[in-house]
């Protein structure tokens, strides 16, 4: 997943720009890059509007993923060939090219930009795999998850929290891969920490095996 959640903000559905950060996206195979400068941030409007307020929506700020961790999540989740890859906030799409590129699997990005939308499916064909790779503009929060078999995030802990109810509709055997969060008190299976070699920063990649375990398990 392309992003993380930082700080949460309500605003009104009305007048809101989405917003993005730029990245680069190079001709040549598994070769998303990350510019040095970018720094996490979002903005999440949560399900707390009175009757009388206005909509709210989800928006959080595209940040990338470094390739090199984008590899390595899907490694930890064991993809294959008949995997199906769910990538929420899919950003650049650089997950669900990459699971399509290099295991063949199918995958299905969601996004709420139409922008970040754009450029994934444009990356899909400049990739050569449109015909494994869907990308939806759409609310990750009223998703539906049913036909994954791999759920990729970066989200943050707030939003990942949120998700529970459908992570946990998850067929047994499904797998969550979470880039840098958590998800709410359930206990992980594995969690590995990397140094990119793109920003030169540690990441930490959570990974879960459904059906999820309760806290304490």
């Amino acid at each position: 997943m392309m992003r993380t959640a930082a700080r949460i903000l309500l605003m009104p559905l009305v007048g809101v720009m989405l917003i993005g950060c730029t990245t680069n996206y190079e001709a040549s195979p598994s070769s998303f890059t990350l510019p040095a400068d970018t720094q996490p941030a979002a903005f999440a409007a949560p399900d707390t509007a009175g009757a009388g307020d206005a909509p709210t929506a989800l928006f959080i700020e595209f940040v990338a993923t470094p390739q090199d961790v984008v590899e390595r999540m899907l490694k930890m989740a064991r993809a294959t060939r008949g995997d199906v890859v769910y990538d929420l906030g899919c950003g650049d799409g650089r997950i669900v090219v990459t699971a399509a590129r290099r295991y063949g699997c199918r995958a299905v990005g969601y996004d709420l930009d139409p922008l970040r939308v754009q450029e994934a499916r444009e990356n899909a064909a400049k990739h050569r795999v449109s015909h494994l790779v869907t990308i939806e503009q759409e609310d990750v929060l009223h998703s539906n998850l049913q036909g994954a078999s791999i759920v990729t995030l970066y989200l943050g802990p707030e939003i990942n929290a949120r998700l529970i109810p459908e992570l946990k509709k998850l067929r047994p055997g499904s797998r969550i891969v979470s880039h840098d969060s958590p998800i709410g008190d359930l206990p992980p299976d594995k969690v590995v920490e990397m140094t990119s070699r793109e920003d030169g920063r540690k990441h930490t990649i959570y990974l879960w095996t459904c059906p999820l375990a309760p806290k304490g398990r």
